[in-house]
């Protein structure tokens, strides 16, 4: 209970923190909301009191101490763009990127354990050498030009599945393999290595001299003992994927926090940028603070190390 109690607030400061450091760099962005959002030609009185509507005219300290205390009361604030909830927008944007961003994991790993287990098995042959070149392509290329070439195939040239557009399952299926195939690459290359290294373990050979089955073996120890390392780069791709999405949905055409934050860039619209990020980080500390936790379940070692 403690070791969960001190991974939850070591995620409360993180996001804090995070929550800080984006407040300070959109405020400092060169260029006056209040000007962009009234237009041209606008006299200086319409100006300033949009400025004070808008409450910007208030010292950067004072605006800092009242987003924190209402993010304790549930409020985000409102876009300066439409005058919405900064919330409201953002659940409704929250589910594609949700959708993209899980979907494009469950590719990853699935990808990335098969590929990484028969590169292991079969290693120093050809099959190990075909799989560890695919895998250092997909680490290698852009997401963007991974998602051009699946459209370029499978939408323009056999028109077996849509390539824009979000709200039906075949519409998910090549942002998701476009996005999940760099995360494949890695968790390929890491299980592959993870298990040869663990295979000359002292216990492997134990295990092998008592007359055990090599799959046995393998799926029952080596597999589990080379998964630790594999969690722990799950959760990092899970951000590196969050913070994908963003050029996935524009290259799909996707409606989502992603296409939602480059528009609230755009406009400068703040409070809209703020929430985003807040969204992902409070998901990217989430999921590492699961990975963390996961660490006593695969590995009872480390449960007797805390004792």
């Amino acid at each position: 209970m403690l070791y969960v109690l001190s991974r939850f607030g070591m995620a409360a400061g993180v996001i804090l923190g995070s929550v800080t450091l984006v407040f300070l760099i959109v405020n400092i962005l060169p260029g006056d909301v209040a000007t962009l959002l009234a237009g041209d030609d606008v006299p200086t009185e319409t100006v300033n009191q949009l400025r004070e509507e808008l409450g910007l005219d208030r010292p950067l300290i004072v605006q800092y101490l009242d987003y924190v205390a209402g993010l304790f009361q549930g409020d985000l604030g409102t876009s300066y763009a439409n005058s919405e909830p900064v919330l409201e927008r953002l659940l409704d944007n929250l589910g594609p990127t949700l959708a993209l961003t899980i979907s494009s994991m469950i590719v990853a790993i699935v990808l990335g354990l098969i590929l990484g287990i028969l590169s292991a098995v079969y290693q120093n042959k050809l099959l190990d050498g075909i799989i560890r070149v695919l895998s250092l392509i997909g680490v290698s290329t852009p997401n963007f030009w991974i998602g051009i070439l699946l459209i370029w195939i499978f939408s323009v040239q056999l028109h077996l599945l849509p390539s824009i557009g979000n709200g039906s399952f075949e519409q998910l299926i090549l942002p998701s393999i476009g996005l999940g195939i760099t995360g494949a690459g890695v968790i390929t290359r890491l299980i592959r290595n993870s298990i040869l290294e663990a295979s000359n373990e002292p216990f492997i050979r134990s295990l092998r001299g008592k007359g055990i089955g090599h799959r046995a073996i393998l799926f029952k120890h080596i597999l589990r003992h080379a998964l630790i390392p594999a969690v722990t780069m799950v959760g990092m791709i899970f951000g590196e994927m969050l913070a994908g999405s963003v050029v996935t949905e524009t290259v799909f055409s996707r409606q989502g926090l992603g296409r939602l934050i480059v528009d609230a860039i755009d406009q400068k619209d703040i409070p809209i940028i703020q929430g985003a990020i807040l969204f992902t980080a409070a998901f990217y500390v989430v999921i590492n603070m699961l990975v963390d936790i996961s660490y006593r379940l695969i590995d009872p070692r480390i449960r007797l190390n805390e004792k």
